[in-house]
Formats: structure tokens, sequence, C-alpha cells
């Protein structure tokens, strides 16, 4: 079973609802792959800012080098330390989860706030257990980052190309915002993964991924799409929920790196 399940790509999102980073290798933590939505926006009421409102996000761009993030919006840039930030610590919510985070610093939120038309902050979630996630399956609880839910999101090579060949416009990947790509033999046999292993790394499966509007934005240009939201409703709707890729979560800390087998 394993010798077809190789791992084909691997992404972080630095700050939350922005675009992503494709990477060769990653170090895989509880609370997510190093660096993976420990960022995130929130505005002056202190709420969360995503694509879901504010389609412009998916433009933002990312990079990371020699302990430094830089973001590139058009033809602007902007850059801090991984390590910044300064103040006291913020309570926001992240959907019913409450997380601690402290601002990044004021010249960062005010060159978000000028180019996103709105005043806005840039924030940090700081330590390991600063927000806690609670599986209403399983009755367990985790420690995640700033993501919506769980801290990876894995996907099958298979189940996009069965979605694609439902098609008239092809979509890519980056539509559905994964960590992880492995290749598959059938469509969504990901949905039954258990436990496994990839690199120095084991993973536990806990659930499909129930998708939202925010699939539909094109990441090329921003823009909202008709799909694939409404195609993957006619045969991915489960219980008024549209499945699409699978959470997971890391029982140990390790890298993995694209090529890796996965070992069930």
């Amino acid at each position: 079973m394993s010798a077809v399940h190789v791992v084909k790509e691997i992404y972080i999102y630095p700050i939350k609802s922005l675009a992503g980073i494709s990477c060769e290798v990653a170090l895989a933590e509880e609370m997510g792959f190093e660096n993976d939505r420990r960022w995130m926006l929130i505005d002056a009421e202190n709420q969360m800012i995503t694509q879901r409102e504010h389609r412009i996000m998916s433009q933002f761009y990312p990079q990371i080098l020699d302990g430094k993030i830089s973001i590139t919006f058009e033809n602007q840039k902007h850059e801090f330390s991984v390590d910044e930030h300064f103040g006291n610590a913020l309570k926001v919510n992240v959907w019913d989860d409450q997380s601690e985070v402290v601002e990044v610093n004021e010249n960062t939120s005010n060159w978000f706030s000028q180019h996103l038309g709105f005043e806005c902050k840039l924030v940090k979630i700081l330590k390991n257990g600063a927000r806690k996630h609670e599986s209403s399956r399983l009755k367990e609880t985790f420690n995640v980052s700033l993501a919506d839910g769980y801290p990876y999101l894995l996907i099958g090579s298979k189940s996009l190309d069965f979605l694609n060949d439902k098609l008239d416009e092809k979509i890519t990947i980056k539509r559905f915002r994964p960590n992880i790509v492995v290749s598959t033999e059938n469509p969504h046999e990901e949905d039954d993964f258990n436990t496994f292993s990839i690199g120095e790394v084991q993973f536990k499966n806990i659930k499909p991924c129930g998708r939202c509007i925010m699939v539909n934005n094109d990441p090329e240009n921003g823009r909202l799409k008709k799909e694939p939201l409404k195609t993957l409703s006619k045969y991915r709707n489960v219980d008024n929920s549209v499945l699409f890729g699978t959470n997971i979560v890391s029982l140990n800390a390790g890298n993995i790196k694209v090529g890796d087998t996965l070992v069930f």
C-alpha cells in the first residue's frame, strides 16, 4: 500500500490567509510546520481577517530567508524579523478558540493597513499551548497554531485529478491550501488514512476537512469563481459539509521532505 504514497508537495502559510510558500523540506511540530500560520492579521476590534471577506489577501506573497519574512504585494515589499514582537499579549479568537498573541511591530501593521485599506495589526502566536482546539469527534484537545482548525491538511493527488475531470476550467492544488500533497491511487483515499509516518514524523488522521467558499478564490488573481465548490457539493457533501482533503496531527517533531514515502 505505502509504495504508491509519496510526498509530492509541501506548503507553509506563514501569515493566515496570505499566499503560501512551497518547501522541499519542513520541520513538523505539534502546532504545525515551523513558521506555518504563526502570524495573523486582525482588525480594529481584534477580529481575525481572512480571504473569506478580503480576497485580495491572496495577492500578498511571503518569503522567509535568513530569519526574516518579506511580503510582496504588487510592486511593494515589506520585511520584518521572524522573532520580532512588542507590547502586551492580546486575546483573539480563531473561530471558537481563544488564542494569546502579540503584535509584531507598528510599522508592519501600518503597512498592511495601508495596502488593505482599513486598520489592522499583524500579530503572532508565541508559544505552544497559546491556542487549544478541541476535536468534537475524538473528545481530545490539541495545541494548534492560527490555522482554522487543525495543524496539518493533507490531500491526495487523485482527489484533485478526479475533481478536475469534472471541471471545465481546471484548477491547481493551491485552491485548497494543503500542507502536504501525496500521490495516491484512488480519489479521497486519504479520508481513511489512520496513523502513518513520513520521514522522521508520525502523523494521525483526525477527520476529512469541510471546505468553505474560500476554495472558490482563484489564487492567481484573487477573483471569486463559482467552482470548485459547486461541483464538489454534488458528490462530496456529507452532513451538510463539503469534504476535500483530511486534517491530521503530528505525534512527534521532525523533518519531512518531498519524495518521502508514507509508511502505514
